[in-house]
């Protein structure tokens, strides 16, 4: 006689019930995530703050209604779907134009930049007693575009190896982290007698999310902002190789190597709409409706991973975690200042 599972033990919902859920059953979760995300937004543009982490604390707030079961359709389909939409939609932001203005120095520094970071997260990760796994969320996160990196590597690494717990706590430290950059490294930069197009470089190759990078390199010139942010938004376009790239690792490795797909459907997607908004042939009124459904699409995810997140896991952590982020900033801060002193005039 077949036994079932308890669905006590499934923590992050990856164990699906055998009666299918109907889509009335996404109602009560989607209205919650939707409403802590208006609620974010508001907040984000009254005070200027980040949607995202505003999005990441009402989302805390509201933890309490993760135990209701009605909400588990709603809020993994917010966490999950609307995360991949998000994603495929921030490529209406890239163009391989932007991306080839830099020059091939200059952009084979943003990438090695980006892989030495992202390898130095695995590597202090692993010393610290993490796995490799969270070691990839943690210095992926800081080498790409913070907030949206760690979501999107943790829809492709899977809660099986990355934690709602662990999510929340990269994307606390995140925030909190590129909070500081936007406020530290345009001051640095001053202290280091950088020129405009040196400090856009190193704050656009540097700071995590696209926001603060953009705020940064604005407060230092104007010339700046607009290198920091060509820089930045070739860091944004690296994401979908980066994700392709684990993902086809993840098929070659692990027990479930055979259910991962080498490249995900939604990094085609960015692909395909990068290159569709290369062309010029998408009306700026398109693209900007795209970018404000991006910007959407990854806070109500943001949200929803809140209202998810195991609280208990998530405070017994300490600060060991957040060691990962900050060594992973450091190391992306130094590799860029090397560069923007030695390969820019």
């Amino acid at each position: 006689m077949k036994t079932a599972l308890p669905m006590g033990a499934d923590l992050y919902g990856d164990i699906q019930p055998d009666v299918p859920v109907t889509w009335r059953a996404h109602i009560p979760g989607l209205i919650v995530a939707g409403l802590a995300t208006m609620a974010a937004g508001f907040v984000s543009d009254h005070y200027r703050a980040p949607i995202t982490l505003m999005a990441l604390l009402i989302g805390l707030a509201l933890n309490f209604l993760g135990a209701d079961k009605r909400m588990a359709p709603g809020l993994a389909f917010a966490s999950r779907t609307l995360l991949r939409w998000g994603i495929v939609l921030v490529g209406a932001r890239i163009t391989l134009e932007q991306i080839w203005g830099l020059g091939p120095l200059t952009l084979l520094a943003v990438v090695v930049i980006l892989l030495v970071t992202l390898a130095s997260g695995v590597v202090v990760a692993r010393w610290l007693g993490f796995d490799a796994a969270f070691g990839t969320l943690a210095g992926g996160s800081v080498a790409i575009c913070g907030a949206s990196a760690a979501l999107a590597l943790a829809t492709t690494l899977g809660e099986k190896r990355v934690s709602q717990a662990q999510l929340a706590l990269v994307l606390v430290g995140i925030a909190a982290s590129s909070a500081t950059a936007m406020f530290f490294y345009p001051l640095l930069a001053h202290a280091l007698g950088f020129s405009d197009n040196q400090a856009g470089f190193m704050l656009g190759a540097s700071v995590h999310d696209v926001a603060q990078a953009l705020g940064a390199g604005y407060s230092f010139s104007e010339r700046a902002g607009q290198v920091a942010a060509i820089v930045k938004l070739t860091r944004v376009a690296l994401l979908a190789p980066v994700l392709a790239l684990v993902g086809a690792f993840l098929s070659r490795t692990g027990p479930s190597a055979t259910k991962t797909s080498p490249l995900p459907w939604f990094v085609a997607g960015f692909f395909v709409l990068a290159g569709i908004n290369s062309t010029g042939i998408i009306p700026p009124v398109v693209g900007h409706g795209a970018e404000l459904g991006a910007t959407a699409c990854l806070a109500c995810a943001v949200a929803a991973t809140g209202i998810r997140a195991p609280m208990s896991s998530l405070l017994g952590t300490g600060p060991r975690p957040l060691l990962v982020i900050v060594a992973s900033s450091l190391v992306a801060l130094l590799l860029s200042a090397l560069a923007a002193r030695y390969l820019l005039i």
